[in-house]
């Protein structure tokens, strides 16, 4: 009997050191921050990893045309990066359908109408892997 009450007071002891969730990892620097590159068109990377986030998974942008760069340093997981069309002020004619592991992809676009833009990777959208572009007035 005791050794049944000892097992089941560590097995509670244990699940509560379970449940409290890590503190998210910070941003690596230069993710998410929105550059001009030489030919004046806006360039901002993205990040995904082997869990079911984009680092950062918010960015702000100016009207005009938009290079968005995604790189996947997971070892395992392949992502990908659609905007959610019916969602959108205007339509974005681009995405990045297969990002493999240590893949990186780059696309451009022109995001000219002012509001959010809900990004999502189709894979793993019901694990809450989504993201918003946001362009600014």
């Amino acid at each position: 009997m005791r050794k049944a009450a000892a097992v089941a007071a560590a097995l509670l002891a244990l699940s509560g050191c379970g449940s409290e969730e890590p503190p998210p990892a910070p941003t690596p620097e230069g993710l998410g921050e929105v550059t001009i590159g030489a030919d004046g068109v806006q360039e901002v990377t993205l990040q995904t990893q082997d869990d079911y986030l984009f680092t950062p998974a918010t960015f702000t942008v100016a009207p005009g045309p938009v290079r968005l760069t995604l790189v996947n340093v997971a070892d395992q997981m392949t992502h990908n990066l659609e905007f959610t069309d019916d969602e959108l002020p205007q339509p974005v004619d681009a995405g990045i359908p297969v990002l493999a592991p240590g893949e990186e992809k780059t696309i451009e676009f022109e995001a000219t109408t002012p509001g959010d833009y809900p990004f999502t990777c189709t894979f793993h959208t019901q694990l809450g892997q989504v993201g918003t572009m946001t362009v600014s007035e």
